[in-house]
């Protein structure tokens, strides 16, 4: 398996995975497919150049796209000490080989060398205990519940918002990289 990050090269596997992670986990997504669908390829290769708000990652196995995930750095000054997981999909035939864990250890690796990040949260859908399994393994904890985050199909799901903080020499660590701007305290 190789994990890396996804550049414009990688747009058409991008759309195709993306396109099935809509159709085969609609309830894990804000997005629907009938709306990613419509968007030309020139939209996924954006999605994944360079200065791009969010880094996307991938999986492949034998050559194969199979799994993603995405890491959106908060760019307002007073949030960013935070990223976000985004996007994580790994297709039902590569599922159980640790290629959802191999995703987020690399997402997170990405977000602990972000300057003055500390913080990364992430939503799942209610209910999807495996994915909040691979969560808490990876030191993620639950911190709230937005109901009817989701209506699909007639059906609203609630979603479970969750967070990884650095344990605290780590934090040390992070806000000794900030620039002296993002460290000033009022």
């Amino acid at each position: 398996m190789i994990i890396r990050r996804l550049n414009g090269d990688d747009a058409k596997a991008f759309r195709a995975l993306r396109l099935e992670a809509l159709r085969d986990s609609p309830t894990a997504f804000g997005s629907s497919h009938d709306e990613e669908a419509d968007r030309p390829l020139e939209w996924f290769a954006a999605e994944l150049a360079p200065g791009a708000a969010r880094q996307m990652f991938g999986a492949f196995i034998d050559g194969r796209l199979v799994g993603l995930v995405g890491l959106a750095p908060e760019p307002a000054v007073k949030e960013r000490h935070r990223a976000v997981i985004r996007s994580m999909f790994v297709t039902r035939r590569a599922r159980g080989r640790g290629v959802a864990a191999s995703l987020l250890r690399q997402a997170l690796d990405a977000a602990d060398a972000l300057p003055g990040v500390w913080q990364v949260i992430l939503t799942v859908t209610a209910g999807n205990e495996s994915a909040e399994r691979l969560y808490r393994a990876h030191g993620f904890i639950a911190y709230g519940r937005l109901p009817a985050a989701l209506h699909v199909d007639g059906r609203y799901y609630d979603d479970v918002m969750m967070i990884r903080q650095h344990p605290p020499g780590s934090i040390a660590a992070k806000r000794a990289t900030m620039t002296p701007e993002a460290g000033d305290v009022d």
